[in-house]
């Protein structure tokens, strides 16, 4: 396994930690992924900073999202990754990306992005 490969898979596990039901719902555990400067444009169009984002998980009453898929990264820089993934949620589909900088604790979420999308018949094609 290559550093790039590496790399790409710490931060692809990063974020499939992010979206388990059970992390999302512990401060301290999102707290522990997410870069202190990190920020958000969500698909609903709301800015999120850091400390908004782990109460707004935190008070989230089910699982999200229901179903993630294409997920794929790219080592931009030795310390910075860049994913890309969709998520469907009782109907409603975002394409998603996010940047993953290593610190001195790992990788943590330093960005992310959700926008809204309908599906079409060559969607992925």
């Amino acid at each position: 396994m290559t550093d790039r490969d590496r790399a790409v898979d710490e931060a692809i596990e990063g974020e499939l930690s992010l979206l388990d039901p059970e992390i999302r719902r512990s401060p301290d555990r999102v707290a522990a992924l997410l870069h202190p400067d990190f920020h958000e444009f969500g698909a609903s169009g709301t800015h999120w900073d850091r400390a908004s984002i782990i109460d707004s998980l935190a008070a989230e009453p089910g699982g999200f999202p229901r179903t993630t898929s294409r997920m794929r990264g790219v080592l931009l820089a030795p310390d910075l990754v860049h994913l890309t993934f969709d998520t469907e949620d009782n109907g409603r589909h975002a394409h998603r990306s996010s940047l993953w900088r290593r610190t001195g604790g790992g990788w943590l979420l330093y960005f992310h992005q959700g926008t809204p999308f309908t599906p079409t018949v060559t969607e992925g094609a």
